[in-house]
């Protein structure tokens, strides 16, 4: 049976996958939804999420965490539920691929979120050199909205990160074998 520090971990993934499931999603929800219209001369314009390209990355990437957070956080569920190790896998193809999984989402996360956050403070701020003026003046109630949907995202990238290297941790685990011994090449001793 697993001690208590190893239950905890198992914990803490599960806690970690739900979190980047939850604020991915609210993520995706606050951005998809969002629009806007004023009125311009009697010409209504609408600011909408795919206005900007960088937005729709944010929802796709987030929407893909939500569906690959789900589906990992029910493996972790059941293998806790059984008593088997969420954490400590035995088959060394399923640690590498929820590590290889778990490293593109995070950075898949953090990229769409960069991008997002960088498009988003042009509109607010402009880009004075260019002359391009920033939009939020205009549109207020959308950039407000975008801006909590990013920062739910950088919540979510965050937790990806942490998750990222929960299962880096597990994935090197299976590599530790003999941690007792030692072996000595060239005078220096290798553990």
């Amino acid at each position: 049976m697993a001690g208590p520090a190893e239950r905890k971990m198992k914990v803490w993934e599960l806690v970690l996958r739900c979190l980047v499931g939850g604020f991915g999603a609210v993520a995706a929800a606050l951005v998809v939804t969002d629009s806007q219209t004023r009125t311009f001369f009697s010409l209504e314009r609408r600011a909408k999420y795919t206005d900007m390209k960088a937005l729709v990355l944010l929802v796709a990437a987030n929407g893909a965490a939500v569906g690959y957070s789900l589906l990992q956080a029910a493996r972790c569920a059941v293998a806790m539920a059984r008593g088997g190790g969420a954490l400590v896998m035995s088959s060394r193809a399923l640690a590498w691929s929820v590590f290889s999984g778990d490293q593109l989402l995070a950075y898949a996360m953090l990229a769409a979120t960069a991008a997002a956050l960088q498009s988003s403070l042009l509109g607010k701020l402009g880009q004075p050199e260019l002359q391009w003026m920033g939009i939020c003046g205009l549109y207020g109630a959308f950039c407000r909205q975008v801006g909590a949907g990013i920062a739910c995202a950088v919540v979510a990238g965050l937790a990806a990160v942490l998750l990222a290297s929960f299962s880096a941790f597990n994935l090197f685990r299976l590599y530790g074998g003999n941690k007792g011994s030692s072996s000595t090449r060239n005078g220096s001793t290798w553990y």
